[in-house]
């Protein structure tokens, strides 16, 4: 089972529809073809210290992507703020990683355009 993230807290799964799945190494020129017409497309993060996926989020939403993503799998709560900013709506984690970084570490992390450097540094 998994436990998805948003800002509000920990949620269920609540997709019904296809969802595209997408690998860390997917070419980003690859991801227009890939992503066409999607509601929801799952990034793949297999390792906490793999940051593709933020890339190909940010790659994503950068070529007009408004569906749903999801960054899934090794994601820890100190990375939240940075999910969020490269695009991601939601982080779907492992029952037992949410056992050991509760509701209250991710929400802590929730207000994530207060804490973006680039607009400390705008002024």
């Amino acid at each position: 089972m998994s436990t998805i993230i948003r800002d509000d807290g920990f949620h269920a799964e609540d997709w019904t529809g296809p969802m595209v799945e997408i690998a860390p190494d997917t070419a980003p020129e690859a991801l227009p073809g890939l992503t066409a017409g999607a509601g929801l497309v799952r990034v793949a993060f297999p390792a906490f210290s793999d940051g593709r996926g933020f890339t190909l989020a940010r790659w994503l939403r950068a070529q007009g992507f408004t569906g749903r993503l999801r960054a899934a799998g090794h994601v820890l709560a100190d990375q939240y703020a940075m999910a969020r900013r490269a695009g991601f709506d939601e982080v779907e984690i492992s029952d037992e990683l949410a056992a050991r970084q509760g509701p209250e570490q991710w929400r802590a992390r929730a207000d994530w355009q207060a804490h973006d450097y680039r607009a400390r540094l705008m002024g």
